[in-house]
């Protein structure tokens, strides 16, 4: 059993130099599975409005509004993780990006 925790312990320690890499790709991977969901809400809530007013608002929210997300969360998301002790932090990445890729294939995204 130890040398199971000290192999994830190591490993988490391997990640932690990456950790504001790895934090940027959980967030663009969550925005990539719900982006369709997304611009769909979107679309539904602008669909009698004005062809301008409609490209505007795709325009405000698929490029800045992500692109806002991602640099002000994916941060925010690196210092949680580093409060995470090395032999949990890479379960959690694991995990996380397991549970992203599956239900990206239950929602026929991948």
């Amino acid at each position: 059993m130890n040398i199971l925790i000290e192999f994830l312990a190591d490993s988490g320690q391997f990640i932690r130099p990456w950790l504001s890499e790895i934090s940027t790709a959980m967030i663009a991977c969550l925005l990539v599975v719900f982006g369709a969901d997304i611009n769909r809400l979107l679309r539904r809530q602008l669909s009698g409005t004005n062809f301008v007013i409609r490209t505007l608002v795709f325009i405000l929210v698929n490029a800045f509004g992500y692109g806002f997300l991602i640099i002000t969360v994916s941060p925010w998301l690196a210092n949680q993780l580093s409060h995470i002790p090395s032999q949990w932090l890479i379960c959690l990445v694991a995990a996380t990006f397991i549970f992203i890729g599956t239900w990206a294939q239950r929602n026929r995204q991948a």
